[in-house]
């Protein structure tokens, strides 16, 4: 019933934002007299913040048409060359020019966890001058019809192991936070088969594979709170008239308000001090409506994959404990061989706290020592690990070199370890 109050909401103030809407165009023309004085700024910015913060976000776009190698600049096209009901997997085709040597085939597992997969478009960006990327797209659950069936954490490794097959040999993934468990799960799945296919390297990043180590605000509040209280408090039905009417979910605006409580003062400070610039028409707005139109963008999750998140990894902690099952089969990490390990973390990650991504080091015990890194990044946190320019100075030139040297054709003898942005 919540689910749809907040429509029949969103659906009763849609008149009132068009009329917000064509009150701030009028105010803001540059012919209206008014619109260069204080009262219009003043009125043209309280128009602009409501209309902003009672609009539902639509699904961006990834926009990255160029990118420079060796330094020229190149086009870039977006594809799908892989669907399925829950998923697509984007290639960003670069146009090389002729004798360019081949650069390693990375997958970006993008976080299921109510954004799109653009939010990391500045992790795709950094990478594409020397990387040939791919990354998964992830579909909102509430557009998927019932008639596709479930999706749960068993199917999301499903899916890993299959983008896997479908990339082929020396592909090298990249786990961005959520799907750092069923990545290293996947890997595990594929090395237990002997899978010819598995990934040449794994990079996980800020993920929660030990929510025991340093727990945050979102471990805690799993820890607080029984399985049932999640399946009775968070999780809806979709209502009609969307595609996927009456599917079970976990409705992204949640996961939103949840990720703004924690920084809700920020939240607010940012939406008052956007409001002056626009009333003393300085300082840069744009910035900040390119960053709310990405974070306010949501998705829903199945309650299925929730649920099972939840209890599997954030209550039981079955992957470090060695505990996890996929498909009936326990999920076991020593069985990880030929895949190196790269783990990165945020020294301010109010996530996924200092210590759980590199929990994976420790449970992954036989991959060898020339195989394996962690970082651990000064001065951001959990966004930070994946976007903005420490990443692109810092980081991303790492991930490149990890799996430049992890090529299986091109493996080195030593690998160092690097915390804190010194070598260790």
């Amino acid at each position: 019933m919540f689910y749809q109050l907040y429509e029949l909401n969103h659906a009763a103030l849609a008149p009132v934002r068009a009329a917000a809407d064509l009150m701030r165009l009028a105010y803001s023309n540059p012919f209206n007299p008014l619109s260069n004085t204080l009262f219009g700024r003043t009125v043209t910015a309280s128009l602009e913040v409501f209309e902003r913060t009672t609009r539902r976000y639509s699904k961006p776009a990834f926009g990255l048409t160029e990118t420079v190698v060796d330094g020229r600049p190149i086009s870039v096209h977006e594809t799908v060359g892989w669907r399925r009901p829950f998923c697509n997997l984007i290639h960003f085709e670069r146009s090389l020019p002729a004798g360019h040597p081949a650069d390693p085939r990375i997958l970006i597992v993008a976080p299921m966890s109510g954004h799109y997969a653009t939010l990391l478009r500045g992790t795709v960006e950094a990478l594409l001058p020397s990387a040939d990327v791919y990354i998964t797209d992830w579909i909102d659950a509430r557009m998927v019809p019932m008639t596709e069936g479930r999706f749960d954490l068993d199917d999301y490794i499903d899916y890993v192991i299959d983008m896997l097959h479908h990339l082929g040999p020396d592909t090298h993934v990249i786990a961005v936070c959520q799907p750092s468990v069923p990545v290293l799960a996947a890997a595990a799945v594929m090395e237990k088969a002997n899978d010819p296919l598995s990934p040449s390297s794994m990079t996980l990043m800020g993920g929660p594979i030990d929510t025991r180590i340093n727990p945050t605000a979102v471990n805690k509040l799993a820890k607080d709170k029984p399985l049932k209280w999640f399946e009775d408090s968070v999780v809806m039905n979709v209502p009609w008239p969307q595609p996927g009417f009456m599917r079970p979910v976990y409705p992204g605006f949640l996961q939103l308000s949840g990720f703004m409580s924690m920084n809700l003062d920020r939240h607010m400070i940012a939406h008052k001090d956007f409001f002056m610039h626009l009333v003393k028409n300085d300082g840069e707005p744009e910035k900040h409506r390119e960053f709310y139109d990405e974070y306010l963008a949501v998705m829903d999750l199945t309650a299925e994959f929730y649920l099972q998140t939840v209890k599997e990894v954030f209550m039981k902690h079955s992957l470090p404990k060695g505990e996890l099952m996929h498909r009936g089969e326990r999920v076991d990490p020593s069985a990880i061989r030929k895949v190196a390990l790269l783990t990165i973390e945020g020294e301010n990650d109010d996530i996924s706290g200092v210590g759980q991504t590199h929990a994976a080091q420790t449970i992954c015990t036989n991959i060898p020592d020339t195989m394996r890194m962690h970082y651990l990044q000064p001065d951001v946190g959990h966004y930070g690990v994946f976007n903005g320019s420490r990443f692109r100075r810092e980081i991303a030139p790492r991930i490149v070199a990890f799996t430049r040297a992890q090529a299986r054709s091109s493996r080195p003898a030593v690998t160092r370890v690097i915390k804190g942005g010194k070598s260790a």
